[in-house]
């Protein structure tokens, strides 16, 4: 225990939700660490919840700046609700007097004057309040005062050595404004964390952060996804399901209908994942909504994410047609989540159904698979995302659904994206004619936990609820959306 204090007490925390973890625990003290980003990334506002972390640990923190001034470093503070009691701010910013044509230097460069007094700026503050984190802001007027890279370099050097000598972390924040490429600073930072934004054709841009560089660590590698909202940076760790894997026995879970629970053959195993596919308007989403009822009725946890119906619209048409969801979702067994797929990246959702598990969730329905495919901006990933979401829900315990729109009526159908060798039990809904009217049936054609019916079954959604009927065994074709009758007597079953 002891061991694990003193491994802990070497990190500082960033104070910003999520970025500790993909740290691997923090920031290592007394080392410089490089963030880097395109402006209007963010990284101010990460600079600031950093100091104000140390603030509130009761640290001596310090913010000096080298563009923005006091008034608009607190205008950003405020807009997020940062407290900046604790935080000293120290401006080196060229005085209006520069303006004045009196004051240009004739004989010598710029560079080689303004260079120097900016760095006993610098250095005076930092002996003077002795601070513990230091965020300076930002590299990029540094280098354009350097002149050349080899002076550049060798200041930012000196800069490292006189951090570690004072016992101080500092943040140096770079906009990458002053010359493309340039790799400097990277090769001297202890760390380097990147904020990147990508352009989406519709919608929000998708924000990435990646730890490049963390010597003597090991980090969560590759993209995460990352939100600015009112209280500042949040970021969103990719999930590595691997991380929690445990061996429970699983019991079976029942949908409240005696016989689609015999169809299923018994029920569907806790901890599996169940896709639902169809046309549209055969009652997936109902389907879905059975179980949720079952398990709010049984005093348990669920959770609904839904891409393209609003929650009004749902608790509505429920209602219609006999499942009430509006007394568990007063209560709080049940919570509804509308998703607004141009306004939430891929990492945000998956956090977000994770959590809902984390609190104790046993049933969670994901409505639609397609909904989750245009939260995408690329498609290629959602099979990975979504496994890794699958399995943490499914070492939990939780029973997930997952809705799948085929296009199409009848016949053949296709679907934007194949998962059904992902999901552990697969059932599929389809329309079929039969004397003129269309018909509804119910297969279950995979099914990991148990046996199962490899049967048709009539499918019908009425007042009183969900239905599931006799085997339609007077048919052959039913797949087709044209089936042949085989037994004409048999037929009569579909009008009982």
């Amino acid at each position: 225990m002891s061991s694990q204090n003193t491994h802990t007490k070497a990190f500082l925390s960033t104070g910003i939700p999520g970025l500790d973890n993909i740290l691997g625990g923090g920031l290592t003290k007394d080392r410089l660490y490089l963030l880097e980003g395109d402006p209007g990334a963010g990284k101010t506002t990460m600079a600031l919840q950093f100091l104000v972390e140390g603030a509130a640990q009761g640290e001596t923190v310090l913010y000096i700046t080298l563009a923005e001034n006091e008034v608009e470093l607190r205008a950003v503070a405020e807009a997020h609700g940062f407290s900046m009691e604790g935080v000293n701010v120290h401006e080196v910013i060229p005085e209006e007097s520069l303006l004045d044509p009196g004051e240009q230097y004739t004989v010598l460069h710029p560079s080689e004057v303004e260079l120097g007094e900016t760095n006993s700026l610098i250095l005076g503050m930092i002996e003077k309040l002795n601070p513990s984190r230091v965020v300076l802001d930002s590299l990029s007027e540094l280098q354009l005062l350097s002149g050349s890279a080899l002076r550049y370099r060798r200041h930012v050097l000196a800069l490292k050595q006189y951090f570690a000598r004072r016992a101080c972390t500092a943040l140096l924040l770079d906009d990458k404004t002053a010359v493309r490429g340039d790799q400097q600073v990277r090769s001297i930072a202890h760390g380097v964390i990147s904020l990147q934004h990508i352009d989406s054709e519709y919608g929000a841009e998708r924000r990435i952060i990646r730890v490049l560089k963390y010597r003597g660590l090991a980090f969560r590698r590759g993209p995460h996804d990352y939100a600015i909202v009112t209280g500042g940076i949040v970021a969103y760790p990719r999930i590595i399901a691997a991380e929690t894997r445990e061996l429970i026995k699983r019991g079976q879970v029942h949908s409240g209908i005696p016989q689609f629970d015999d169809l299923l053959g018994g029920g569907i195993e806790e901890g599996s994942s169940t896709l639902i596919s169809g046309p549209p308007g055969t009652g997936k989403s109902s389907l879905a909504v059975q179980f949720v009822k079952a398990a709010t009725d049984r005093g348990q946890r669920a959770s609904m994410f839904l891409f393209e119906e609003s929650i009004n619209t749902l608790l509505n048409r429920c209602h219609g047609i006999g499942i009430d969801l509006s007394g568990p979702y007063d209560s709080g067994l049940l919570t509804i989540h509308q998703i607004d797929p141009a306004e939430m990246s891929p990492g945000e959702f998956a956090h977000a159904v994770c959590r809902v598990a984390d609190g104790g969730a046993k049933v969670v329905v994901i409505d639609s698979l397609n909904g989750y495919l245009n939260a995408m901006p690329e498609a290629r990933f959602l099979n990975t995302h979504l496994h890794e979401v699958l399995t943490y829900l499914g070492q939990r315990g939780v029973v997930t659904f997952i809705v799948g729109v085929q296009q199409g009526i009848v016949g053949a159908m296709t679907t934007g994206i194949d998962i059904s060798y992902m999901a552990d039990n697969v059932l599929i809904l389809r329309y079929f004619e039969a004397r003129g009217t269309v018909q509804k049936a119910i297969s279950v054609f995979k099914k990991r936990g148990s046996a199962h019916e490899t049967t048709l079954r009539q499918f019908s959604i009425t007042k009183n609820g969900l239905q599931v009927g006799p085997v339609l065994d007077s048919f052959e074709g039913i797949l087709t959306g044209t089936p042949r009758v085989l037994d004409v007597k048999q037929e009569h079953k579909l009008d009982e």
